[in-house]
């Protein structure tokens, strides 16, 4: 039956869905406890990032033909946000070690990094830190309840894995082979409907109607963090914006504030700052030649390393060494382009952060350093 509309007004609540570094885990969990002690788990319970539980079902289950190992298969589930791999079938395949501890293996259609600048070293299957935690740290968990004391071969595979890749900037960041296990928090937030649009907008008309005199629009739960605590800003404060940095940008020019801070990566802010409103990567990757152009004091050597750079912080690497202020740079021209929207009376800064969360720059004008 076709849904009524919603009233004028109001606009549908998005629906979360799981990481595949979640979906991974309740996967491996099922397996430990198949191999272990020949319990099949319909669902698995998941303890995951920011005090936040959830049970996610298991899909299939098979057992080696030696009994050695047992593989797992959950169905990703991302919610109302238009991820790639919504609806792949994620496997774990477990096997006991004699030795203590967890080694990953990449399986089919999960990727192998093959370029520096990521987060994991060349070689190791793309299987990134957060969901190996959250692996790990639910293995010895299960390991614990079952009264075991060794440690897992763990094997993460995707069906069509290396086909949904193609989808994704996988091959361009030199990760090969597959798709990558992502998750910071183990929770997939919509960040790509007119109602998430709608609920910025939401959320900046409560903050105003509560006198909230400074918000901080931020990419995601690290610039979050970094938000509140440069600015000691309350929750309130805080505008998630995700990938949609126009969607602020305009409604707060009809509806200003006193003070504006926008905090967010230096590859996602590198693409605003070329005037590209929605930071997704759907809508293009990284301006290398652009950023290589700030460096205008550089050689051509070192412009050119920065072109063909692996990664928006590989290229910062880069002029980093070379003495150049790149991400000052970036910064002031971020905010030459947010201060095109911005009303006269409100006080705007730029602060850009890498992926750990550290500061690499604070800008409350628009003016290129030397």
């Amino acid at each position: 039956m076709k849904q009524p509309a919603a009233p004028a007004g109001e606009f549908k609540r998005l629906r979360t869905g799981w990481t595949t570094g979640a979906t991974a885990t309740a996967a491996a969990v099922a397996s430990a406890y198949r191999l272990l002690a020949n319990e099949a788990l319909s669902h698995v319970h998941l303890w995951l990032p920011k005090n936040r539980e959830t049970d996610l079902p298991v899909h299939d289950q098979r057992v080696g033909t030696d009994g050695a190992s047992v593989e797992t298969g959950c169905i990703k589930d991302a919610g109302d946000d238009p991820d790639a791999t919504h609806g792949a079938r994620v496997w774990v395949r477990v096997a006991r070690r004699a030795v203590p501890g967890v080694v990953f293996h990449a399986g089919a259609g999960v990727g192998t990094v093959t370029r520096d600048g990521l987060a994991l070293a060349v070689g190791e299957p793309a299987i990134n830190p957060m969901p190996r935690q959250m692996m790990t740290e639910h293995l010895a968990r299960a390991a614990t309840a079952l009264g075991y004391h060794g440690g897992f071969d763990v094997t993460v595979g995707i069906d069509d894995g290396e086909l949904i890749a193609e989808k994704t900037m996988n091959a361009r960041l030199g990760i090969l082979g597959g798709l990558s296990i992502l998750g910071t928090t183990g929770v997939v937030r919509p960040f790509s409907c007119a109602a998430y649009i709608a609920s910025i907008h939401q959320a900046i008309d409560v903050a105003r109607a509560n006198a909230m005199p400074h918000l901080a629009a931020c990419t995601g739960s690290t610039s979050e963090r970094v938000a509140q605590d440069i600015a000691a800003l309350p929750d309130m404060a805080l505008i998630e914006m995700g990938d949609f940095a126009g969607a602020v940008l305009k409604y707060l020019r009809r509806h200003p504030v006193e003070r504006l801070s926008l905090v967010g990566g230096f590859g996602k802010f590198s693409k605003l700052a070329t005037g590209r409103l929605d930071l997704h990567s759907r809508r293009g990757g990284i301006d290398f030649d652009w950023l290589a152009g700030l460096a205008t004091e550089a050689d051509t050597a070192t412009r050119d390393a920065m072109r063909l750079a692996n990664t928006s912080l590989a290229a910062l690497a880069i002029a980093q060494r070379a003495g150049i202020p790149l991400a000052e740079r970036v910064a002031a021209a971020v905010w030459q382009v947010a201060a095109h929207y911005r009303p006269a009376t409100t006080a705007l800064e730029i602060v850009l952060i890498d992926k750990p969360g550290h500061v690499l720059a604070r800008v409350s004008h628009g003016a290129i350093p030397d």
